[in-house]
């Protein structure tokens, strides 16, 4: 049994797909969950509650944490920690292992350019310092011998199939472009940032997940080298769509004043550093291990364009 806690989240979903090819007994946690694959087994519970936790991991081999908390640093303070520890005493009582999903938050904000599985971790916002405890949680947990873990971890990310607002590239850049609109791009126009394929991340997690030698370290999900800048990305996505490439850039007291409106604009105030230099994610040491390459740029946005905004 492989169970997905976290199951619906935009990784979750993409991490069921490709599991099938390593079991038949997937198992789909959340507080409502729906099967991906028909033969899923869908399992309620609240990651909150440590016995509903140890439940559902009941007979599992291996458990991913991909859970997508709602985008708000006081939800993160109160509930992440929690539901780490919760998860870690739950994998530790069934002997399941444990693969983590993450993101960039963790890194110190001057080593952006470029990430490797080696950056130092020195967070400056609020969610980062979030992250970096519940990763040390992790590691000390495993250190320990309680449990076999690793982190996968990735960029920013994007995908086709995005129902709410989990990807600010889809909602800043797409949705607007794809209505006739003007796209917003946080800080600068002319740094690079990169951004990880969803559909890549999923098929990398299963991987990870199945590989016991990938245990006991972090990896850095299979990313597209080479970023545009905010102004080429604007233009590709435009160009995909047979839209004008029409955009602004966004200051952080703009970002403040879209926040009134958008939770998720308010909640990218303390995240606006990552906008305002060179963000570029490394990916080597995952291509290099297991010779899988990430999507393309520019066929990662014909396919989300294809999936989401053509009629």
């Amino acid at each position: 049994m492989q169970t997905i806690l976290g199951a619906g989240s935009a990784i979750g979903t993409e991490l069921a797909k490709s599991l099938p090819q390593y079991t038949h007994s997937i198992r789909l946690v959340s507080r409502n969950p729906v099967k991906v694959n028909e033969s899923d087994e869908i399992y309620s519970a609240d990651l909150m509650d440590s016995e509903a936790v140890k439940k559902a991991v009941s007979g599992s081999d291996i458990c991913y944490l991909t859970v997508g908390l709602k985008y708000d640093k006081k939800v993160w303070k109160r509930s992440w920690p929690v539901i780490m520890k919760n998860v870690i005493e739950a994998c530790e009582e069934h002997n399941s292992k444990l693969v983590f999903f993450d993101n960039v938050y963790l890194y110190d904000p001057d080593h952006l350019n470029p990430m490797t599985e080696e950056t130092p971790v020195n967070p400056s916002s609020e969610k980062g310092k979030v992250r970096a405890e519940i990763v040390k949680m992790l590691w000390d947990a495993a250190e320990k011998g309680r449990i076999e873990a690793l982190v996968a971890r990735s960029a920013d990310f994007y995908g086709p199939g995005f129902e709410k607002p989990l990807s600010i590239l889809i909602e800043t850049v797409f949705k607007p472009l794809s209505q006739g609109s003007t796209a917003n791009w946080l800080g600068g126009d002319s740094f690079k940032h990169s951004f990880t394929y969803t559909p890549d991340a999923g098929k990398a997690t299963a991987l990870l997940g199945n590989t016991p030698r990938a245990f006991g370290e972090s990896w850095h999900l299979p990313t597209a080298s080479n970023p545009d800048t905010g102004k080429e990305w604007v233009e590709e996505v435009a160009e995909a769509m047979n839209q004008k490439p029409k955009y602004r850039t966004v200051s952080t007291f703009i970002v403040r004043l879209m926040g009134l409106f958008m939770p998720i604009m308010r909640e990218n105030i303390e995240m606006m550093y990552q906008y305002d230099r060179d963000y570029i994610f490394n990916s080597e040491k995952f291509e290099q291990k297991f010779n899988l390459k990430p999507t393309p740029y520019r066929e990662g946005i014909r396919k989300v364009v294809e999936t989401d905004f053509q009629s």
